[in-house]
């Protein structure tokens, strides 16, 4: 695979932010989360948690907030000053919000919260969603076996999240969330995003230097996911660091003009 352009630095943070969230998910009960597994609805698109049911341990919430400060400050210590504003800020009504404004995809919110306490933007949703991952990937691990397809154009089946990243295995097409970590398959010439299987529409993208890597775009939504060979790891990477390590063909696909999850409409 092309070298990230992703900086070791980040990468390793990264790394050790996976590493934070298996241990808080390994620490919750099973009650934490308790599943609905609604076939009717999910044949429509609603994802699963959704409906599901989530037993937040709010100060456990709070906790998990100021051990990714402290990791974030570990590895930056201009992060100290810019994350400051938590002390002032961060009670159990705030962190209730900050739950479900991130479990409802609500950039505005987390912008005006920004706004409002004159912080970086990316700051206050990246934390809450962070700290919310954990729940989600338990809802996703309970999930999971009864989870095989997607509904094109819903995104995730259990949170929701837009389709973007696919791995090749056995050369059949497996998309995995990044967000919650659940995966299903899908058919590998098919649009994930609005389901055309045009063959005449659908494209694959290289990039130079990357054999391992496509982005299959479609020019009827205008969506593409990037599809990583995974054979070439010894040990195969997170969803989630895949999606980081394949930036540059997000940048590629975006240069494009094409989506994350499609434009929305359609070209006849």
């Amino acid at each position: 695979m092309k070298t990230s352009v992703v900086s070791k630095d980040y990468q390793k943070l990264h790394k050790e932010i996976i590493g934070l969230q298996e241990n808080w998910k390994k620490s919750l009960n099973d009650q934490a989360v308790e599943i609905k597994l609604d076939k009717a609805a999910m044949s429509a698109g609603v994802p699963v948690a959704a409906l599901a049911v989530f037993n937040f341990d709010i100060p456990l919430f709070l906790q998990w907030i100021e051990e990714i400060k402290g990791l974030l400050v570990n590895n930056n210590d201009r992060m100290e000053e810019k994350l400051a504003f938590l002390a002032n800020v961060m009670d159990e009504s705030t962190a209730q919000r900050w739950i479900d404004e991130a479990l409802a995809f609500n950039h505005i919110y987390f912008q005006g919260f920004a706004e409002e306490h004159e912080v970086e933007e990316w700051i206050p949703h990246f934390l809450a969603e962070t700290a919310l991952r954990p729940y989600l990937q338990l809802a996703a691990e309970k999930a999971q076996p009864e989870i095989h397809t997607a509904v094109h154009g819903a995104g995730c089946p259990v949170c929701g999240e837009p389709a973007r990243v696919a791995q090749l295995e056995e050369g059949k097409k497996e998309l995995y969330c990044p967000r919650c970590l659940v995966h299903w398959n899908d058919k590998r010439l098919t649009c994930s995003h609005c389901g055309n299987d045009d063959h005449e529409t659908m494209r694959v993208m290289t990039v130079e230097g990357d054999a391992a890597s496509q982005i299959q775009v479609c020019e009827k939504c205008h969506g593409y996911i990037k599809i990583v060979d995974t054979k070439q790891f010894i040990n195969k990477p997170s969803a989630s660091m895949l999606d980081l390590n394949t930036l540059h063909l997000d940048f590629v696909a975006q240069e494009n003009g094409y989506h994350t999850g499609g434009s929305g409409k359609l070209d006849n």
